[in-house]
């Protein structure tokens, strides 16, 4: 089928909600290979050292999220070259697909090193057996498998049956905490910067927090499985957006239910979170084994999600990098992207390296998640100037570039980005 009937089939009024939702897949897999620990460890941290009082910048990250990957997958499908997202940063910079080719590795490797950790603790509690090591071992063996077959309606399908699970789990839960709804929307929309009172200090939260949901590298994620589900053309053009649209919407759901839970569980009993286990007991001590049970379910879908997430979606970035640097290798392996050699060594680096910050004794799992998801938010500057000079160029996207609300989210979250990243270097000091 030619795109030209795929197009008239997507704009073919007669298809129902229920169609236009069973479509979706690029943004649940993108959206649900950022959360990742990121997002559960820093929405508790924040719920529990600092109740409501930062949820407006969770609200905001989301936000600056949904414009950031909506106006990258919108690149993939409408860039009048054919181009995919590093080839249109190339054409703003030669050093971008360097740039980012490194970058991904790299946060390939440490944001797997704590999602493999997370799982492997989260198993250890669901079977009461074993060492987390252990686990965390079988997690990288399992993802060898999925990953290996390459399929990637397999790794939707199952992204697609964590994303029940997670919503379940996590709004059962914060439904159950019985949430301060004045509370939420005044903080929401209160833009206070409380005193420091949690282990983590509140703008090292903050930079948590816009590195987990507004800078991670994960973000170009989306445009390559878009690229995978073959959308090109204008007629995709309302089918991306809602399919981001859709998969942001349900981010926000968990986030604000583990927020929800860390507020009015966590901190009431005066727990700090510094493993899942901290999470967890405040649970158990409210709904006994079953809420850890809970717990731990939705937290193993998070991290097992962004594991085969990342070690199938970074590869194609880093792959495409490569084949922009080396313009010979694209010559002789295509455009698809699984035909280069070199994929799958890239691929198995990030899901075998990480599994050395398993061991026992090294850094704790919550230390690691907001120090890693912080120090991605150091590239949120770099990632938007770079977005922000590609989405206005109207040779590449024509009339579909940028708007104005688009630009200033942007530049905004840029400036925000500086702002927290040098007050927490002050506070070093």
């Amino acid at each position: 089928m030619d795109h030209e009937t795929n197009n008239a089939a997507v704009e073919n009024p007669k298809v129902t909600l229920r169609d236009r939702l069973r479509k979706f897949g690029p943004g649940i897999v993108a959206v649900l290979s950022m959360m990742g620990a990121g997002d559960l460890v820093t929405a508790s941290v924040s719920g529990s050292s600092y109740g409501y009082n930062l949820m407006w910048l969770l609200a905001l990250s989301l936000v600056v999220r949904f414009v950031i990957v909506n106006l990258m997958g919108r690149y993939q499908v409408l860039n009048t070259k054919g181009q995919t997202i590093v080839e249109g940063y190339r054409d703003v910079s030669k050093y971008f697909p360097w740039f980012i080719g490194i970058a991904i590795l790299i946060s390939g490797h440490l944001l797997n090193a704590y999602m493999i950790t997370g799982a492997g603790e989260a198993l250890t509690w669901i079977f009461g057996i074993g060492q987390p090591f252990l686990w965390s071992c079988v997690v990288v063996l399992v993802s060898l498998f999925v990953i290996g077959r390459n399929v990637y309606t397999t790794i939707e399908k199952l992204l697609k049956l964590f994303l029940v699970l997670m919503t379940i789990a996590f709004l059962g839960l914060a439904i159950y905490s019985v949430p301060d709804v004045g509370g939420i929307v005044k903080a929401t929309v209160g833009f206070s910067i409380p005193e420091n009172t949690g282990t983590f200090g509140v703008f090292a939260v903050a930079l948590s927090l816009i590195g987990a949901v507004a800078g991670s590298m994960a973000n170009f994620l989306y445009p390559y499985f878009v690229k995978d589900k073959g959308w090109t053309g204008v007629g995709y053009k309302k089918t991306q957006r809602n399919d981001i649209l859709f998969g942001i919407c349900a981010a926000i759901v968990i986030n604000l239910a583990v927020w929800v839970v860390g507020a009015e569980l966590l901190a009431p009993n005066n727990i700090s979170v510094d493993s899942l286990e901290d999470i967890s007991r405040a649970l158990s001590l409210h709904l006994g084994d079953f809420g850890a049970l809970v717990f731990y379910i939705g937290a193993f879908g998070i991290l097992y999600s962004s594991v085969i997430g990342f070690a199938n979606g970074f590869p194609k970035v880093v792959i495409d990098c490569l084949h922009i640097v080396r313009p010979a290798r694209r010559e002789r392996f295509g455009r698809k992207f699984e035909d280069d050699p070199w994929f799958k060594w890239v691929s198995l680096f990030i899901l075998i390296s990480p599994i050395i910050w398993s061991v026992p004794g090294m850094p704790g799992f919550v230390e690691m998640a907001v120090f890693v998801t912080g120090l991605q938010a150091v590239v949120v500057p770099i990632v938007a100037v770079g977005l922000l000079i590609l989405v206005n160029k109207r040779s590449h996207l024509g009339e579909h570039k940028a708007n104005v609300v688009e630009n200033v989210v942007l530049f905004l979250t840029t400036a925000l980005a500086i702002w927290v990243s040098v007050e927490v270097v002050l506070g070093w000091f």
